[in-house]
């Protein structure tokens, strides 16, 4: 029997929860669900494409948890990078050649890198 996953988490581990649910709902209009169990609440979002994020309220470790790459589907990625560097949030790499495309990478409120992928198919700027 092989095991063929068809679903994926990325767990993170944050320092401040609600700080943590604004990043991502203000940045980029995720909606985290929050869910009991866990002190103070735990929050879970998942994606069109299935992948769920997952992010719990302990302490935060740079490099305890993975990074995630979001994925820019139609261009504009030199906008999306514009519009956070005004949200002042710290930008790590700028737009830049990647295999495939360009990508920026930037930081969370903890200092954990989030990347940006987007194909050369799709122009930079819409």
């Amino acid at each position: 029997m092989s095991f063929k996953p068809k679903q994926a988490s990325v767990v993170y581990y944050v320092s401040d929860i609600a700080r943590t649910e604004s990043f991502y709902n203000d940045n980029f209009g995720l909606h985290l669900e929050r869910m009991d169990g866990a002190e103070p609440y735990w929050l879970q979002g998942k994606l069109e494409g299935g992948l769920e994020l997952v992010f719990f309220q302990q302490e935060a470790v740079r490099g305890s948890t993975p990074a995630i790459v979001f994925i820019v589907p139609v261009g504009g990625i030199d906008d999306i990078v514009a519009d956070l560097e005004a949200k002042s949030v710290t930008i790590v790499t700028p737009v830049s050649e990647a295999p495939g495309g360009w990508s920026a990478d930037f930081l969370d409120p903890d200092g954990f890198s989030i990347g940006l992928w987007q194909s050369e198919e799709f122009p930079r700027s819409l």
